[in-house]
């Protein structure tokens, strides 16, 4: 009975080219194959968002009653203080293994042609994980979270120009405000996903056609040398322990430290002492604050973000430089670039927690 369900299923749903391809496909195998794993966890923990996400919205009320919502899910709703907790500690763990899972494919030269598309559809990805972040991060509305927002709202407002309109648009008027809560919500439950979601197909749809990269020094060797496994079932298997690793980590996480909620935001009241964003965007942060003390007023600030988008035009376009038939000299300068890269992010952001 289970083979002429199994054959049904396949003759309606036409699975049987997908079934094909998934029995050619291999995975390389060699001692850096751990690094293959994680952009299978960062999807895990996005799927973990997406449901827990879906529940929270059952309750959840933006506008001038989003703390008290906020406050009923975490106190009142049952478990809605573990949903709220996976949902943020997943989200967490998702930037996390995103940035692993970039480093690794840079460090792996995985950008390299056929696979530009891939680099740039991930990068996309990355900034649209960290505009996830910063838009539910304020729509609690507790003290922390109304005055993280609102400093980092007051960046962009100090742009010539464009600077002001662009900021009251963001916020919806000239301060944070239950109208800046509604659009961070319509920002972080609807475009965002909307968004999102094609640009992880098209990612994924990327992987499948192009493979896993192997590192350079394993492209080197005689292919009769080079060693892999299949996809199906032997890397997938794999891939779903670490699913199921992931997955006690983050209710080991949230159920030994839930996520809290500080008291609710009085824009009357001052800022608390050490205000300071979540550590995906610290390393930015500090270097805004030392740009400032090197060159006060607005001069500090604009050399910081000119760094900022220097640098991730550098990364975004590292395809067209590092090109595996120039010389390996450019392989060289792009894989010191990448060290700089990962030192710079990791000294800023110790450095901007010890100096709060």
């Amino acid at each position: 009975m289970t083979t002429r369900t199994q054959e049904y299923l396949i003759e309606r749903l036409g699975l049987a080219d997908v079934i094909a391809v998934a029995r050619k496909k291999t995975v390389p195998l060699h001692k850096h194959s751990f690094w293959y794993y994680w952009g299978g966890i960062s999807l895990f923990c996005f799927l973990v968002q997406l449901v827990t996400g879906i529940l929270l919205l059952l309750y959840y009320r933006p506008g001038p009653e989003a703390f008290e919502s906020v406050r009923q899910i975490t106190f009142e709703t049952h478990f809605g203080w573990l949903i709220r907790s996976v949902h943020n500690w997943s989200a967490n763990l998702f930037l996390l293994s995103v940035f692993i899972h970039m480093f690794s494919v840079f460090f792996m030269k995985a950008y390299r042609a056929p696979r530009e598309f891939g680099w740039f559809t991930g990068l996309g990805l990355l900034g649209l994980g960290l505009v996830f972040g910063f838009s539910g991060y304020l729509l609690p509305m507790d003290e922390l979270s109304y005055f993280a927002t609102k400093v980092g709202l007051d960046m962009p407002s100090n742009i010539p120009i464009i600077g002001p309109p662009l900021a009251n648009l963001i916020r919806g008027g000239l301060e944070v405000s239950e109208f800046t809560v509604q659009r961070f919500f319509t920002l972080h439950a609807v475009i965002l996903p909307l968004l999102f979601l094609p640009l992880l197909g098209i990612h994924l749809w990327l992987v499948q056609k192009h493979g896993n990269a192997s590192p350079p020094e394993e492209e080197s060797k005689p292919i009769v040398e080079r060693k892999s496994i299949p996809f199906f079932p032997n890397f997938l298997a794999k891939d779903l322990a670490m699913w199921l690793i992931t997955l006690n980590v983050i209710a080991l996480l949230a159920a030994m430290f839930p996520w809290q909620l500080g008291e609710p935001a009085d824009p009357l009241s001052a800022a608390p002492v050490g205000i300071h964003p979540e550590w995906y965007f610290m390393s930015q942060f500090q270097t805004l604050k030392v740009m400032g003390r090197l060159f006060p007023g607005f001069a500090g600030e604009a050399i910081g973000m000119g760094l900022f988008t220097v640098g991730m035009v550098l990364w975004l376009l590292v395809p067209f430089y590092d090109i595996r038939a120039l010389a390996a000299k450019r392989a060289k300068t792009a894989t010191y670039f990448g060290i700089a890269v990962v030192g710079g992010l990791i000294i800023m952001t110790i450095w901007g927690y010890l100096a709060v």
